[in-house]
């Protein structure tokens, strides 16, 4: 009994101690800890504040408006959807991009896009777009990731695959032929639930895993969700259309820039390298430079140099750092943007609010102020760096703020598709604390234990000039 208080005890110092640190390096949370979780998840779907912003900005969030009305097109929303959707992301410049792209039964999807739409809904917001990360593996631990889901506390395979068809291929892996297959790891636990669900599924075979999620996706939401809400999802691949159609643009500013300014894409390599040999090291990693490489299904790294992409297994030459190079394989998909980049599309360059993980609240304010460093070595686009000092909340913790072990099929196994207003009316008024449960994605996780003792110890501190753009 005396162990169990005491483990009780210890997870709520650890809780206590990482809701303390957010609050250190977000000052402006630490009023809504004892609030009703509605009153948090307004703030950050409440619209960024009005401002003069730079063309290059204007220009930015222009393009970004043409690729979700393309993706919205694409995936057979209504023409008055997307146009509904494209004015409320114009009014309010924000987008979830902390889920990866998961089969939305899974609690870690299903949860996030509760707490979106009880942001959204306070707003009287009838549309929802949200990033879902694909670069991602189909197996992140053992039987954990997109390629599995667990069902009635059992691990499923999702596609079917061998153990060697999955370590170290990712979602956008392809061409290939996949089909939910659904098949549950131990004998006997197949079931009518497993059943309803596979039923639910499409049934046709897709080129990549990650077209299967989405397309299963577009099945699901108005099943859990209910029809309230007209919902977009987009992920790299879209990202990946986004910065082509930056680099198709002579003029763009990823083009002149990025590309064909012989400094700038150097000094964001040499100012991330400074980072990590910094007291910030370990949140802002240099694994690939601007894209990865994707080569017989698998993910690999590149290194930028002499004006070459270059593999780094193999040291061979896999594009010139130019614009007709990389267009041409961002369109084949051989090469995909890297976070960095992505955030610069998304989110960076165009002022639209990113809602993260549990890291995200880190090294994000991390990626605008390598960007802004860049720019300042390099003398350029003093508008856009003041526009980049000025953003009011540009990232929030806004993914996994729900911790709940519902299951959310359940739902659908009673036959209650699309009631999602009562799970979100009870989150909604719940105090945030109680809400976000015992933290688990930062009190089990290393690297928040270190931030937590770094800022107590105060080696690092939210006055750092690393911090200035969060």
């Amino acid at each position: 009994m005396n162990r169990e208080v005491d483990e009780l005890a210890t997870d709520a110092g650890a809780k206590q101690a990482v809701l303390d640190s957010l609050a250190t390096l977000y000052p402006w949370t630490r009023s809504y800890h004892c609030r009703p979780l509605r009153d948090y998840a307004s703030r950050l779907f409440e619209a960024p504040a009005q401002k003069p912003e730079p063309e290059i900005r204007s220009r930015a969030f222009a393009r970004l408006l043409d690729t979700i009305r393309n993706a919205g097109t694409r995936n057979g929303l209504p023409t008055n959807a997307v146009s509904q959707i494209c004015k409320d992301l114009e009014q309010r410049r924000v987008l979830q991009t902390g889920p990866h792209l998961f089969l939305l039964t899974e609690p870690e999807a299903y949860y996030t896009h509760i707490f979106s739409l009880l942001g959204l809904s306070a707003h009287g917001c009838s549309t929802y777009v949200s990033y879902a990360v694909s670069t991602v593996s189909l197996v992140e631990k053992p039987r954990k990731g997109p390629g599995w889901i667990t069902f009635d506390g059992k691990p499923v395979n999702v596609f079917g695959l061998s153990r060697s068809r999955m370590i170290g291929y990712s979602l956008l892996t392809g061409p290939g032929s996949y089909r939910f297959e659904l098949v549950p790891a131990e004998p006997n636990a197949e079931g009518d639930a497993l059943a309803l669900l596979r039923s639910l599924l499409p049934k046709t075979q897709f080129e990549r895993p990650a077209h299967a999620v989405k397309a299963a996706n577009r099945i699901l939401w108005p099943k859990l969700f209910g029809e309230s809400f007209a919902f977009l999802q987009i992920d790299d691949e879209d990202v990946a259309d986004l910065v082509a159609d930056h680099l198709s643009d002579q003029g763009s500013w990823l083009r002149t820039r990025l590309l064909e300014n012989p400094k700038l894409a150097l000094n964001i390599l040499n100012e991330i390298d400074r980072l990590a040999a910094g007291p910030w090291g370990g949140w802002l990693a240099r694994g690939t430079d601007f894209f990865w490489y994707y080569e017989n299904g698998k993910r690999l790294p590149l290194r930028m140099v002499g004006g070459e992409l270059i593999n780094l297994a193999t040291r061979t030459k896999v594009a010139r750092f130019a614009a007709p190079d990389i267009i041409e394989r961002l369109a084949n998909r051989s090469l995909v943007p890297n976070l960095l980049l992505m955030f610069l599309v998304l989110s960076i360059l165009p002022g639209v609010r990113a809602l993260g993980g549990s890291h995200q609240p880190v090294y994000y304010p991390l990626m605008r102020y390598v960007i802004c460093r860049a720019l300042e070595t390099a003398d350029m686009d003093a508008d856009l760096r003041r526009a980049l000092a000025s953003d009011d909340v540009p990232g929030a913790w806004g993914h996994r703020v729900i911790e709940c072990d519902e299951d959310p099929f359940e739902s659908i196994r009673k036959g209650s598709i699309g009631e999602s207003s009562e799970v979100i009316d009870r989150f909604g008024d719940m105090p945030f604390a109680d809400a976000c449960g015992g933290l688990s994605s930062f009190v089990s996780d290393p690297s928040w234990t270190e931030l937590c003792s770094q800022l107590r110890e105060r080696a690092i501190a939210p006055s750092d000039p690393e911090r200035a753009f969060s």
